[in-house]
């Protein structure tokens, strides 16, 4: 009988890339591998990279020196330890990486993870196996589904991809270049999965796509289903209580899918709506497809369906000639909205993206001091979400223990962690919770018995 081996995956950015990790899990399950926590006892070791977050090469090879170390420690022990990297930065950099780092053995990206038995067994015979070609096939359709135990063990939230890669052609971003052309699973395949997780005690499902509201799978009836329409079906699915998606492009927000959020309660009050900066000259530059005004009139028609709904988005500041006017119409853009949160990143170029070429770079130190700025206005911003929060009444779905005994967390709809002093048994359980007080990170509050209609869901919208 062949002895067990584990695999070890470190996965890093996007929930895409958590959702990829999971599959690559079970694509190894046929092959006798189980998943592991520890570095140290791992078979085999994957790093799941992503080429968003700036030096993001630089890091996969950090990471890849300290392998070294230990794979070689191993060898003298007599025992295999495979090395590979996989994902974005794997697709960027294909052969590079071999060359930079001889002792990974295999390089695959997010096109190729369903052939990773395959690049294992060729990578066994010494030679490092790179593989980052767009070959059409079905990765989804390849992959064994999880076992209901593995399902189970991942808790009863879950990623589900049902939209991968990007026609928009953003000047800034890689997707395009690593993820591929847009494509969207049919909506069949889409729900089986989700009847799957939902059988084995999943109660909350995010719908993952680089541009996920451009969903256009085929449905049962032959045509191309939009987002809405899967949101519809999926909230027939006994057992899913909650559906959130992201990320979003503001050009596909159609009047439909707005349409779902105000009509649908399994439709979380919660929206990623990324739109990079408040500068029309800014956003034409990054060929972002609409403009400030465009935007705003979006986010009117967005709370006008859904008055409660939570508003987050993603900024770049100091990208290639933005003026410190331009910059300042990302800040009154920020104050106009009034987000629950955002992501910030300073501009860092990518290779091989158009922007990269592009001459005026903003000095890195004027962009620091922009992001740092940026930032602040964003905090202060979701701290007086958080603070909204407190005295109402939300419904929380427990997740895990907390950090003390007698402690559950839980996500609110808005996806803010709410601590509770509950008994495990209430995990996977939608209960009542009164907020009490904020944290930095978390809301805290106590279990509420009063009856489900009176459960505050208004009001959100007006906090800022």
């Amino acid at each position: 009988m062949t002895a067990q081996k584990s695999v070890y995956i470190k996965t890093y950015g996007c929930q895409m890339n958590v959702y990829d990790s999971d599959r690559m899990t079970d694509a190894l399950v046929p092959l006798g591998y189980r998943e592991t926590d520890s570095l140290d006892t791992a078979d085999l070791v994957i790093l799941n990279t992503c080429h968003i977050r700036e030096k993001a090469a630089e890091k996969v090879y950090s990471e890849l020196g300290r392998l070294r170390v230990m794979k070689e420690e191993r060898a003298l022990e007599g025992r295999e330890m495979l090395v590979g990297v996989a994902g974005c930065v794997a697709q960027a950099e294909g052969q590079e990486i071999l060359r930079r780092a001889p002792s990974v053995d295999m390089v695959f990206g997010p096109q190729s993870y369903h052939r990773l038995p395959e690049i294992m067994e060729r990578a066994r015979l010494g030679v490092g196996v790179v593989e980052t070609d767009f070959d059409g096939d079905d990765k989804f359709e390849v992959v064994p589904a999880p076992a209901r135990q593995a399902i189970r063990a991942r808790g009863v939230t879950a990623f589900l991809t049902v939209q991968e890669g990007c026609d928009k052609f953003c000047t800034f971003c890689v997707v395009p270049y690593t993820r591929g052309a847009e494509i969207s699973r049919p909506v069949g395949k889409v729900l089986a999965e989700a009847e799957r997780l939902a059988a084995a005690g999943v109660r909350e499902v995010t719908l993952l796509g680089q541009n996920v509201n451009g969903y256009h799978g085929e449905g049962p009836d032959g045509r191309p289903w939009g987002l809405g329409d899967l949101l519809r079906r999926l909230a027939e699915v006994p057992g899913l209580d909650r559906l959130r998606y992201t990320t979003s492009h503001p050009r596909d927000m159609d009047a439909d899918l707005l349409a779902v959020h105000r009509d649908l309660p399994q439709v979380m009050p919660y929206l990623h709506l990324p739109v990079q900066s408040g500068s029309d000259r800014i956003l034409d530059a990054m060929n972002r497809r609409h403009t400030r005004d465009d935007y705003l009139k979006l986010v009117a028609r967005i709370r006008a369906a859904r008055p409660d709904i939570a508003l987050t988005s993603d900024f770049i500041v100091g990208f290639p000639g933005e003026t410190e006017a331009e910059f300042a119409e990302t800040l009154s853009l920020v104050e106009e909205v009034g987000f629950a949160a955002a992501y910030t990143f300073k501009y860092s170029p990518r290779p091989g993206t158009p922007a990269a070429s592009l001459g005026d770079q903003v000095d890195e130190a004027v962009g620091s001091e922009r992001l740092l700025r940026l930032q602040a206005l964003v905090n202060r911003q979701q701290q007086a979400f958080s603070a909204s929060m407190v005295g109402r009444t939300l419904e929380v779905l427990f997740e895990k223990p907390g950090r003390y005994p007698g402690q559950l967390i839980g996500r609110s709809p808005y996806l803010q962690s709410v601590v509770v002093a509950a008994d495990a048994a209430r995990i996977g359980t939608i209960a009542r919770v009164t907020i009490e007080d904020i944290r930095p990170n978390s809301l805290m509050g106590h279990l509420v018995d009063a009856p489900a209609e009176a459960v505050d869901v208004a009001g959100a919208g007006g906090w800022s």
